[in-house]
């Protein structure tokens, strides 16, 4: 199984598109997203194309391929309107021989994770920073932001598939 994450789409519907559409491109099975889907903050500005309604209706449209985690800035009322669950905190994917832990990443992180296996990865969303590295001897990876990135990072999102895990550039 092929498995694209992807975080913090902010109801932008432009990255909304090209998560989408690289999804499609990369022949994914399964689009996990690790929170903060429709609402922008009350600490960032706008989306450039902030859209939540279109947002839902192109996540809606692929409902049964999509595993969603709740982010800091998605409630109740967000999955009043999202056709698959988004309320897990976590969640664990096994591909291959590699426990992968996945989170939005505003209350486990890098820094202050889990007790896991030595053969887990760490993924999280949250600080907008695409993110591949060790840290504390455990692989550490974050998709960034499609629609708000920060600290000059660029918008990604990460492959999982047959135990290897790949951060790959959303728009190369």
């Amino acid at each position: 199984m092929k498995i694209f994450v992807a975080s913090d789409i902010h109801g932008d519907s432009k990255a909304c598109e090209d998560i989408i559409a690289k999804f499609n491109e990369e022949r994914a099975d399964q689009l996990l997203l690790l929170g903060d889907i429709l609402y922008h903050g009350p600490r960032n500005d706008f989306p450039g194309s902030y859209k939540p309604k279109e947002v839902i209706r192109l996540l809606n449209a692929m409902k049964d391929k999509i595993v969603g985690l709740r982010g800091n800035c998605d409630a109740e009322v967000d999955q009043m309107v999202l056709e698959f669950p988004i309320m897990a905190e976590y969640t664990y994917i096994i591909s291959g021989d590699v426990i992968v832990y996945a989170t939005h990443g505003h209350h486990a992180n890098p820094y202050e994770r889990p007790a896991l296996p030595d053969n887990a990865v760490f993924i999280s969303g949250h600080t907008h920073v695409a993110m591949d590295k060790v840290i504390d001897g455990m692989r550490c990876m974050n998709p960034g932001s499609p629609s708000l990135p920060k600290e000059d990072s660029k918008p990604s999102y990460i492959i999982i598939e047959d135990g290897r895990l790949e951060l790959k550039s959303l728009y190369e």
